[in-house]
């Protein structure tokens, strides 16, 4: 992963880390609150060695190297019953030795003769108490009990308190500040380890960052998700100046600089799965081509699921399965559709061998004549994983558009799509994003756009989108090619 991939992950999932970032916070601050205030109090002690009057400096030298010696011995005294025991009957605290023992701890600076002791306790004034007692009793123990030779008045040792315990004003523990900063630290760590985790195990495509992973193709356009797209499926006829129905003007922009030397402008589009968005798309980038004044021809070729006849508001009883049949002409089943030149052709009635029928010498005909009457011929085809269908068609047309809907196609399903077509020789023109977020890192940009509202559909539209005239007669009054070309 590069430095943009971390940048990516962590716009995309601010949320989740500044969640995990306040939980680990909080976290800390009431497990903080919960614990007792508890104080230390230190008194430090100076261990020396007597000298007798006239001591030479050699001995001096000895003597401070004995008491560094013995400090490290005497820093376990501290905690022994012998000391402790004496604290308790001093200040008549209600434990044993056992007990006062883990309060107590004793610690010599290194290579010094210093011993500091330190009580930890939840009242500040018993701290500096018991601190100051077990200094005391601790001298007087080594000096008259442990370091006194027999038959002599004083010990050769010397110990003097050269720094009391004082109460202390503010608790050692819990440190709520420190214990804060851990928790927001912990809680940082967390976040960004779930979210590039969550990145690295989701397969699905958000982005067209995903799609250069997966081939090298190019990206024709991205469509936002909409929610109202099943009540409004034609969004360029129905709200013609909407950011959407611009993003469908920009894929037709990048459709026409397709194909300019490579054959016919005959494109199949598919998706590796359902439910991807691809009829939507080729009704609203058909009725986007005949904007330009450009004949186009919108057939329907998922002869398995047929959506086209429903989006477009027309009769769907004879289609393209009546044509490749023999049963009807290809001027019959036609239909215009609105004031431009678009003519739709559906599907008919679905047959028992789609791929068959697709792959035929009448379906090369019938595309053959399409492709020399019409200066674009759109195909809605099947997706590419569950039949082969659009892999037959594709055969027989210029090109094939692939349709990819964010966060619904995972990346191993498009790579397979892509193969499927790479094996046969297909010619893939490029990718066309569905569904993709209107807010995050991967939402689509649309730019800024000052549009009207429009009060009613564009005049002279003859067919409304969701909508079906009343019931046709199978065969509709013949419709020449030679009147689409004169329309």
């Amino acid at each position: 992963m590069e430095l943009k991939d971390y940048v990516r992950i962590l716009h995309k999932s601010w949320i989740l880390i500044v969640a995990c970032t306040l939980l680990g916070v909080g976290a800390t601050a009431a497990y903080s609150l919960t614990l007792a205030p508890k104080y230390q109090s230190t008194t430090q002690l100076y261990v020396s060695v007597r000298a007798s009057e006239g001591a030479a400096t050699g001995d001096l030298v000895n003597g401070t190297s004995f008491a560094r010696q013995a400090v490290t011995s005497y820093v376990d005294v501290v905690n022994s019953a012998l000391v402790l025991d004496k604290v308790i009957d001093e200040l008549s605290l209600d434990l044993t030795a056992q007990q006062l023992a883990p309060v107590v701890a004793a610690s010599s600076p290194l290579n010094t003769v210093l011993i500091n002791i330190t009580v930890t306790h939840t009242d500040p004034v018993q701290a500096a108490a018991i601190a100051n007692s077990v200094g005391t009793t601790f001298a007087d123990v080594v000096t008259n009990q442990l370091e006194k030779p027999e038959g002599e008045t004083a010990s050769p040792v010397k110990i003097e308190t050269i720094q009391p315990a004082v109460t202390p004003t503010q608790p050692s523990s819990p440190n709520v500040q420190l214990n804060i900063i851990l928790g927001l630290l912990v809680g940082l760590a967390i976040g960004l380890g779930v979210a590039i985790l969550r990145s690295v195990l989701d397969t699905r495509i958000h982005s067209s960052h995903d799609i250069e992973q997966v081939t090298e193709a190019s990206i024709l356009g991205g469509i936002a998700l909409d929610p109202e797209a099943k009540k409004r499926p034609l969004v360029v006829h129905a709200d013609p100046r909407s950011p959407r129905a611009e993003s469908f003007r920009s894929l037709r922009t990048n459709l026409q600089f397709v194909n300019l030397e490579k054959g016919p402008r005959s494109f199949v589009v598919t998706s590796s799965i359902p439910g991807e968005g691809k009829s939507t798309t080729t009704a609203n980038l058909a009725i986007a081509l005949a904007e330009t004044g450009a004949s186009v021809a919108l057939v329907d070729g998922d002869l398995r699921l047929p959506r086209v006849a429903d989006y477009m508001g027309i009769e769907g009883g004879v289609g393209l399965t009546d044509v490749l049949i023999g049963r009807a002409e290809l001027a019959d089943v036609l239909q215009k559709w609105g004031r431009g030149k678009l003519y739709a052709l559906p599907s008919g009635r679905v047959p028992p061998n789609p791929s068959e029928l697709l792959g035929s010498a009448a379906m090369k005909r019938v595309l053959s004549a399409l492709t020399e009457q019409f200066d674009f011929v759109l195909i809605d085809a099947p997706p590419l994983l569950l039949v082969t269908d659009a892999a037959v068609i594709s055969k027989l047309t210029g090109g094939v558009i692939m349709v990819a809907a964010s966060g619904r196609t995972k990346k191993n399903e498009l790579a397979a799509a892509v193969r499927t077509l790479e094996s046969i020789g297909s010619n893939l023109a490029g990718i066309v994003v569905t569904m993709l977020p209107t807010k995050g890192p991967d939402s689509y940009a649309y730019g800024q756009y000052s549009y009207g509202k429009f009060d009613e559909a564009e005049p002279g539209v003859e067919h409304v989108a969701g909508k079906k005239f009343g019931k046709m007669a199978a065969v509709r009054g013949r419709r020449t090619l030679r009147d689409a070309r004169m329309e």
